[in-house]
């Protein structure tokens, strides 16, 4: 788990049953950052996803695990210095198969990822 070291949850708020809005904090000094990359910290898409995955476990109730991504979008690089607190918002359902879930993280207007897929 990434959660209390790599991140912290900042605020967290259910706007509707279906949905969570979080704020999280970055740990800069996280020793991930020393490998991604020395003097030029880069969050890893791999967390950028475990994120998704413990918000949207911890919002149901239950562990989680990728099922299906059907998109997923990286569309600009997060550096925890420059941007310490970014905002995940997760919309999801409970189908069939699992958990829907459609995810943004973002930093005002920019943003990071876009992912939607099936969580198990």
């Amino acid at each position: 788990m990434l959660a209390g070291k790599f991140y912290t949850i900042v605020t967290q708020q259910q706007p509707d049953a279906q949905s969570v809005h979080t704020t999280i904090a970055l740990n800069a000094a996280h020793p991930i950052f020393e490998g991604h990359f020395p003097n030029q910290p880069i969050v890893p898409g791999v967390c950028m996803m475990q994120i998704v995955q413990e918000l949207v476990s911890g919002v149901v109730g239950k562990n989680l695990l990728i099922q299906k991504a059907a998109s997923m979008k990286f569309l600009n690089m997060i550096d925890p210095v420059q941007q310490p607190q970014v905002n995940v918002e997760i919309t999801y359902s409970t189908v069939e198969e699992g958990i829907k879930a459609t995810a943004v993280i973002k930093h005002e207007a920019m943003v990071f990822l876009k992912f939607q897929g099936l969580f198990k």
